[in-house]
């Protein structure tokens, strides 16, 4: 029997009009993943590009992320078709691809994660197929989602160039990298005046063009801020700083607890 292809449930939100809240994950473990994907993400994004994870760190943490409904995303470290495909065939539903410059780039992105013939993807879904179904290959071009990083000086020139490729899903905003781009200090939320102008002129494009944009955000306040303006994709920190942000407040009411004055330092 032939079961149907598991639906991308970001692609359910954004049919809907909603917003989707994404968790970063930069840790390489199966069980942090797992501990991430059951706190209720609509979908996790295991980090290849910064995070100190590796592909076989990633497969783990794709399967532990696949016992929820969490959606399995991955930020590849380059735009290089070896990486995009392996990620694809291991189950991530969608990929986030850094440094899309030009027109060319977002096609060679599109054509890398899409089956012929719409695309050049080689065939050999090995882990998807597991985690999308039998049929996967039948609805692989219309389910997995493709983004492409907007965050260098470049992008912006030819930002209309890159969201008119057809069959890319959505942009995501690095904010540090677009604001070291513009000689601002490279920041998640309060971002320097040129970096924000930057920011809304990119969100207003891809409207204009019909397309998802996302943001990385540090707090859940940015993130919220975000949504209000139009963001349909956004990320809130990731795992290692939630993890230090949780002890910092454990230790800061520890240390400075009256009882803290007989403890040693």
């Amino acid at each position: 029997m032939v079961h149907p292809v598991k639906t991308n449930r970001l692609r359910e939100i954004w049919k809907a009009g909603a917003a989707a809240v994404n968790g970063w994950l930069a840790i390489p473990s199966g069980f942090s993943a797992e501990t991430m994907a059951h706190q209720g993400w609509d979908s996790l994004t295991v980090d290849l590009q910064h995070g100190v994870v590796d592909y076989q760190a990633m497969i783990p943490m794709l399967q532990a992320i696949s016992t929820t409904g969490t959606v399995p995303v991955v930020r590849v470290p380059w735009l290089e078709p070896g990486i995009l495909m392996k990620s694809l065939d291991a189950g991530a539903y969608g990929v986030i691809c850094p440094m899309v410059n030009s027109r060319q780039d977002a096609q060679n992105l599109v054509a890398w994660t899409h089956y012929a013939p719409r695309g050049t993807r080689s065939f050999g879904p090995i882990r998807a197929l597991l985690y999308g179904g039998a049929d996967y290959a039948t609805h692989a071009n219309d389910t997995i989602v493709t983004f492409a990083m907007i965050e260098t000086a470049r992008a912006l020139d030819n930002l209309d160039d890159i969201l008119s490729v057809e069959g890319l899903d959505a942009i995501y905003i690095g904010p540090s990298d677009l604001s070291l781009a513009l000689g601002c200090k490279p920041v998640f939320d309060d971002v320097d005046p040129p970096a924000a102008q930057a920011i809304d002129h990119i969100l207003a494009r891809a409207r204009a063009h019909g397309m998802v944009a996302g943001i990385h955000n540090g707090t859940p306040q940015a993130a919220l801020a975000r949504i209000r303006k139009g963001f349909q994709f956004v990320t809130v920190s990731s795992d290692a700083r939630l993890m230090a942000a949780g002890a910092q407040q454990v230790m800061a009411a520890m240390r400075t607890a009256p009882e803290a004055a007989n403890t040693l330092r």
